[in-house]
């Protein structure tokens, strides 16, 4: 197993590509190593969460015989509702839900500009416009959520410090992860 170099990933600095590397230098052969970085950017501060998520995730790669077509998938499950969330495309009530528990691990509450338990609230909103309105109030925290191309009627993502955007972007590039901004759902 290769973690990555002290050089690579700071605790109290984020994640950054070494200087003159890219989307296109990052070693993509080592995934492994990519999804390992991706968790600790997941995870900030939490390296405990983010082994036992790797094992969950190695485990599952074991049992699939090393498919790498269906990684992303065997990390979706090793992270959900931990470190990431995974909904329907109209389950506005799921995603206010997980949204609250990964932002809770920092002691954020998120304003939803409505109340989330009022069923009136929940049918004049949908997963985008919410997904829009974390985003927001994330990044009044240090935070950036994202969300991953599902290609489907769900919606998934995770959250991770703002400081790392760039880093965030060329890790899920290297890893064949088609990423956005919560702001920009696909």
């Amino acid at each position: 197993m290769i973690f990555p170099d002290e050089d690579d990933f700071d605790a109290d600095a984020g994640f950054s590509v070494p200087e003159g590397d890219d989307e296109e230098g990052i070693d993509t052969g080592d995934q492994e190593a990519l999804i390992w970085n991706l968790l600790v950017l997941i995870n900030p501060g939490d390296e405990e969460t983010a082994l036992r998520q790797f094992a969950g995730w190695r485990d599952a790669m074991a049992e699939a015989g090393g498919d790498e077509d269906g990684a992303l998938w065997m990390l979706k499950d090793a992270i959900d509702w931990s470190s990431g969330f995974y909904v329907d495309w109209k389950d506005s009530e799921s995603l206010i839900d997980s949204v609250n528990q990964l932002a809770a691990r920092w002691n954020i509450d998120i304003d939803w500009g409505g109340d989330p338990a009022d069923e009136d609230f929940l049918d004049g909103v949908d997963v985008p416009g919410l997904m829009a309105v974390a985003y927001d109030r994330l990044r009044e925290h240090g935070y950036t959520l994202w969300n991953w191309n599902t290609d489907g009627d769900a919606y998934a993502g995770w959250i991770a410090l703002s400081r790392d955007d760039e880093g965030m972007q060329q890790l899920c590039a290297a890893l064949g992860i088609e990423l956005r901004p919560g702001s920009d759902a696909f």
